[in-house]
């Protein structure tokens, strides 16, 4: 590991989608980050339907993970409606998830939330109109608003912020355009450009592209194992 005042590597991986029928799907992989990496960060999609066996599965390999682990849910953990079991199953298995509080780990902050869709710049949903639609986009309001104020609360002067969905279209390039308004939202974007932030990690779009900037110039980077990465590993290492 390193000292406080060191860069340190990021493992960003996402979209583990660890299903039932799978037997120790990530074991080897999380001892090897561990040689790589001073902290892991999973984009979410942990699981496959949200369901307590696949978590199960996954606690078990974590155990091999020897580095700190951040992360955050993904829609398909959210599938079953055990979202709940899922978090503390994992969280017993070591995973700091940042739904639920910042961390400070080696001198960087981590802040994170799920996020949600809606889309991007002048073609972003409005609250207008029925009230299923007001409700859809309430969601994503309040996860950016959530991600404020956990970046309001750390104190570091290098922060990184873990997603599942996108923040920027940039890291979409490569899935179809038609379902980036489902991938992401730049509401989430136009939070992170308020802050200071070293780096942003997203998974869900399992097509999409590496990397990307926000608007401000923050480098994101899209972490969902099967987009090829410059580490030529399933994930990424970014230095912060």
């Amino acid at each position: 590991m390193q000292n406080g005042n060191s860069t340190i590597t990021v493992a960003g991986l996402g979209d583990l989608h660890v299903a039932e029928s799978t037997a120790h799907p990530f074991r080897e992989l999380f001892a090897e980050v561990s040689g790589e990496a001073d902290v892991l960060a999973l984009c979410g999609d942990l699981t496959n339907l949200g369901k307590v066996k696949e978590a199960e599965i996954l606690a078990e390999d974590l155990h091999a993970c020897k580095i700190p682990v951040v992360g955050v849910l993904g829609n398909h953990d959210l599938e079953c409606g055990e979202s709940e079991r899922v978090l503390e199953i994992l969280q017993q298995a070591g995973v700091r998830f940042l739904e639920t509080q910042v961390y400070e780990i080696e001198g960087v902050g981590f802040a994170g939330v799920k996020g949600f869709a809606g889309g991007f710049g002048s073609h972003m949903l409005g609250a207008f109109g029925e009230e299923a639609i007001k409700h859809f986009v309430g969601e994503a309001v309040n996860e950016a608003m959530r991600l404020e104020n956990a970046l309001h609360s750390l104190t570091t002067e290098r922060t990184v912020i873990v997603l599942h969905y996108a923040p920027i279209t940039a890291t979409l390039e490569g899935e179809p355009k038609d379902i980036f308004p489902f991938l992401g939202s730049s509401r989430l974007a136009e939070t992170i450009d308020r802050f200071d932030v070293s780096a942003v990690l997203h998974g869900h779009a399992h097509h999409g592209t590496y990397a990307g900037k926000t608007t401000k110039g923050i480098p994101v980077y899209n972490c969902a194992q099967h987009v090829p990465k410059e580490s030529g590993k399933p994930y990424a290492l970014i230095k912060v």
